[in-house]
């Protein structure tokens, strides 16, 4: 039988969870559906200096894409809105499968790292991040002499 599919979702998955037969029940994503999860795919490779993040964010523009590092973990982010067509527009959707939304995600880094560290390059839909690696500063011990 043909069963539609997007994002390898089709209209007879809401009904896997019918009696209350799964644990865990699945969020479903408005921009990718449930899995949602594997569309900012991530490759971390170690060097001998640092790491590289390459992220996988198929149809994303670099305005779209923004990076932050805050309390040791860096997270990415990217938004996607469809442009709406002011006027008249010539003939009747049939189905539309694109959505505006964002989806994140976040990676510990440590409390060493500064943003002036994170070196980030977008290219072809592919995020390149280069991290180096920094170790904590080891705070002194201090002897304290009591009189």
């Amino acid at each position: 039988m043909f069963v539609p599919t997007l994002y390898h979702d089709n209209i007879f998955d809401d009904f896997d969870n019918f009696f209350g037969l799964m644990d865990m029940p699945q969020r479903r994503d408005p921009l990718f559906g449930k899995r949602a999860d594997r569309l900012m795919r991530t490759d971390v490779r170690e060097t001998e200096t640092g790491y590289e993040l390459d992220i996988d964010l198929p149809g994303f523009k670099k305005e779209d894409v923004k990076a932050e590092l805050k309390d040791g973990y860096l997270t990415i982010s990217a938004q996607k809105s469809l442009e709406k067509k002011d006027g008249k527009e010539e003939g009747r959707y049939l189905r539309r499968e694109r959505y505006s939304g964002s989806l994140s995600r976040s990676f510990y880094v440590g409390d060493a790292l500064t943003e002036e560290d994170v070196k980030a390059k977008f290219e072809n839909g592919i995020l390149q991040i280069s991290l180096p690696k920094k170790e904590a500063a080891i705070p002194e011990k201090k002897t304290i002499m009591i009189e």
